[in-house]
């Protein structure tokens, strides 16, 4: 079936606040995903189904062909810098800031040494500032870094803002906004517009009606 779409979905906050969309715009997992161990799951419409990945992959599988369609974080979207995706669609969901965070003080530093797991991100950001910053990639605990002398700063997502209070270290610098969007692969814009399209429509309805 030509105009069978495949959507990428990673589990954790952002697939649980993206399935209420999709079901308001008519399409459910067939069985729960965050209890379920396959990797590709059937909808109730024999038309769509559901693939389940990384949430750092799902750039990756739309742009080449993996999955028509998928939902990430524009966290994901800038670290990724693919040009093979359409972005047609903010979704509103998983809202949080990607920040610089450290002790008070420590943004001032000629050429801190930064923790992320957002390297090509913090690269941008401190090169269009005209500053060098010595990167060290890390995957977890960012707040750590500066406890123990791994980096001056971090650069990671900031919800509340308690875990970085609670380590004593200030949100310094805020680099981008972000939530969570759909993204499609070009060549199935294309190909499958007549399911695509009406697909984004319905999606975009959802979102609203939930904003209103």
């Amino acid at each position: 079936m030509q105009d069978k779409l495949t959507i990428a979905l990673s589990k954790g906050r952002i697939l649980d606040e993206t399935l209420p969309l999709l079901a308001a715009a008519g399409i459910e997992p067939g069985e729960d995903p965050e209890a379920s161990r396959k990797l590709v799951l059937p909808t109730n419409d024999a038309s769509v189904r559901l693939v389940i990945v990384r949430a750092t992959d799902v750039p990756t599988y739309v742009e080449h062909g993996g999955a028509d369609m998928g939902v990430a974080g524009k966290d994901v979207l800038l670290e990724y810098g693919g040009q093979g995706l359409y972005e047609p669609l903010d979704l509103g969901i998983a809202r949080c800031r990607l920040m610089v965070a450290g002790e008070p003080g420590s943004e001032t530093l000629r050429r801190p040494r930064v923790a992320t797991k957002f390297v090509n991100i913090a690269r941008r950001h401190f090169a269009g500032q005209g500053r060098q910053a010595d990167l060290i990639k890390l995957y977890g605990s960012m707040e750590l870094a500066p406890l123990v002398g791994l980096a001056d700063l971090i650069v990671d997502l900031v919800d509340t803002g308690n875990t970085l209070r609670a380590n004593g270290l200030e949100p310094l610098e805020s680099i981008a906004d972000i939530s969570s969007r759909l993204v499609v692969n070009k060549a199935s814009m294309k190909v499958k517009h007549r399911s695509i399209n009406p697909f984004i429509g319905k999606l975009r309805e959802a979102v609203r009606a939930t904003a209103a």
